[in-house]
């Protein structure tokens, strides 16, 4: 597949087989020949509230924080954090552009932005990253265990992550209710 799936949503399908990532929705952050990275989107980490981190971390910030969950973005690097956010701030040369509405940035600097006056108008915080290698996403895609999706900012943004894999699907169609497991071939 030579298709850039970079800001794209890939959308867990029932035939997916790794139970990490069932009924997952991860917004795709970088996506080449050689690799891909991206973040879960709709599965907050038992627990842990932004509040209890930044303390854990001993993040000062101007205005305090606001009382979200941390997700668990995936299995790679998870004592890092990403924070997935809209492009109205952008830190120069630690900025990942996704697209041309949302970006992410992993840096202490990010995390004292969003407790101020300057933090972006909307974002997430991930511990950890989803991440493929050479062509394994090619793969996996071709053995249906991934559907691809445009993202919102309710898919991205939103705090219904019970309902965000649904609500993917649903937009796009699909009624989650009507997938199953077994394939079949004509």
């Amino acid at each position: 597949m030579d298709t850039d799936l970079t800001g794209k949503l890939l959308i867990a399908l029932p035939s997916i087989g790794d139970p990490r990532f069932s009924r997952s929705v991860i917004l795709v952050c970088a996506h080449s020949p050689d690799f891909a990275m991206g973040i879960v989107l709709n599965k907050p980490m038992e627990g842990i509230r932004l509040p209890e981190l930044f303390e854990q971390l001993d993040v000062s910030t101007e205005l305090g924080v606001p009382d979200a969950p941390v997700l668990d973005g995936g299995p790679v690097n998870t004592d890092r954090g990403f924070v997935i956010h809209t492009d109205d701030v952008i830190s120069e040369g630690a900025t990942l552009e996704i697209d041309g509405a949302f970006c992410m940035t992993a840096t202490r600097d990010m995390l004292q932005l969003i407790g101020s006056s300057a933090a972006p108008r909307k974002s997430v915080l991930a511990l950890g990253y989803s991440g493929w290698g050479a062509g394994q996403l090619e793969i996996e895609l071709a053995a249906n265990a991934w559907i691809v999706g445009e993202p919102d900012d309710d898919l991205v943004f939103g705090e219904g992550h019970d309902l965000k894999w649904r609500h993917a699907l649903g937009r796009m169609g699909i009624d989650s209710g009507r997938l199953h497991v077994e394939g079949g071939s004509a």
